[in-house]
């Protein structure tokens, strides 16, 4: 029997021996054959396919662009987690669902490979998926290029985001195995707002006058997740988020700089003020820090107790936590330490 090899217009993977059979001078012989196997076309990882693969979006899909919609970038991992799926199936409709346009992936992330190697990819909502859930739910959208937004976001941006989805995820986990507790999300909390933030303004910003040596300056801040805490007992309970990785100093020595003493001064001030209460009718709120170490926590709490504006509760409006401490302790769980070193949870 002739020899026969086919070829195919695709990649190749190592040729596969095969037996052949065949007759030769009245005798039967066996030879080893290879025939070169076709392996199939992998997806681009960063730019969309020119011929995308045919899917089906279902409700599934839909609730995916929205949990992303709802915290700006998401890893894989955290949407499995979030919609209690594997990772290989939750990545399966994460591709479909970026090559068909309704997810991004932003590029930036790609400064993770040659240090890193591999990890979970990051995803941001695209054009289509907000047109999408406009549609689906008369959602709207302050931006509405975000697909620009995420070729614009930088790897700082999306890592100190990923930060906060990192805390905001283990808070809604930690709330499932809570029946009896439910976490208040910001878009309802702002929808309770009786008059609506100005054009451009974040609607939980806080802006204060600031007196410090001798000298009045107007501070603002935004916090980086705002979130409440509906109790067992009808009561509820209001937290500002900061999630510090690190890169701004402490304490400066000239007030005009950025520093996060300057920071807390602005939320002592605000609540001196009580911002919370003509803005957002809450009667207190404390603000959360998530830090990089221990030695940083001590840095934090010594400026703080430099600190004095009147009308406010001082040291204890702030509460700190390690970001390794919460990755083995949830939040709720956690005993928090307050600017004062007291050991203070959550409900």
């Amino acid at each position: 029997m002739p020899s026969r090899c086919w070829s195919y217009p695709v990649l190749w993977r190592p040729a596969l021996p095969i037996l052949t059979a065949g007759t030769l001078g009245g005798r039967y012989t066996v030879r080893m054959e290879t025939v070169a196997v076709p392996s199939p076309t992998r997806l681009p990882r960063f730019r969309r396919a020119s011929e995308p693969p045919a899917f089906r979006l279902t409700d599934d899909d839909v609730l995916i662009v929205r949990h992303i919609a709802r915290h700006r970038f998401l890893r894989s991992t955290h949407i499995a987690a979030l919609i209690g799926r594997s990772l290989d199936r939750t990545n399966d409709r994460l591709a479909k669902l970026f090559h068909a346009g309704y997810l991004d992936r932003p590029r930036a992330q790609l400064d993770y490979y040659p240090t890193s190697g591999s990890a979970p990819i990051a995803y941001a909502l695209a054009d289509r998926g907000a047109r999408l859930l406009a549609d689906r739910y008369g959602l709207l959208f302050s931006n509405i290029e975000w697909s620009r937004k995420n070729r614009e976001a930088g790897r700082p941006f999306i890592e100190h985001q990923l930060g906060v989805t990192d805390f905001h995820l283990a808070l809604q986990l930690a709330a499932r195995e809570r029946p009896d507790l439910r976490v208040i999300h910001a878009d309802e909390l702002s929808a309770a707002f009786s008059a609506p933030p100005a054009q451009g303004r974040n609607a939980f910003s806080l802006k204060a006058k600031v007196s410090q040596r001798g000298l009045t300056r107007e501070r603002s801040v935004v916090p980086d997740l705002v979130f409440g805490l509906a109790l067992p007992n009808a009561s509820r309970r209001y937290f500002m988020v900061e999630i510090d990785r690190g890169t701004m100093p402490v304490v400066r020595r000239n007030p005009s700089q950025t520093s996060f003493e300057q920071k807390m001064r602005a939320y002592l001030s605000a609540y001196g003020s009580r911002q919370h209460e003509q803005r957002f009718g809450w009667q207190s709120f404390r603000v959360l820090v998530v830090t990089t170490d221990d030695h940083r926590t001590r840095s934090m709490m010594e400026a703080l107790r430099t600190l004095r504006v009147p009308h406010s509760p001082a040291a204890s409006l702030f509460l700190f936590a390690t970001a390794e401490q919460l990755r083995t302790s949830d939040p709720l769980a956690h005993a928090w330490r307050d600017g004062t070193g007291r050991d203070v949870h959550l409900i």
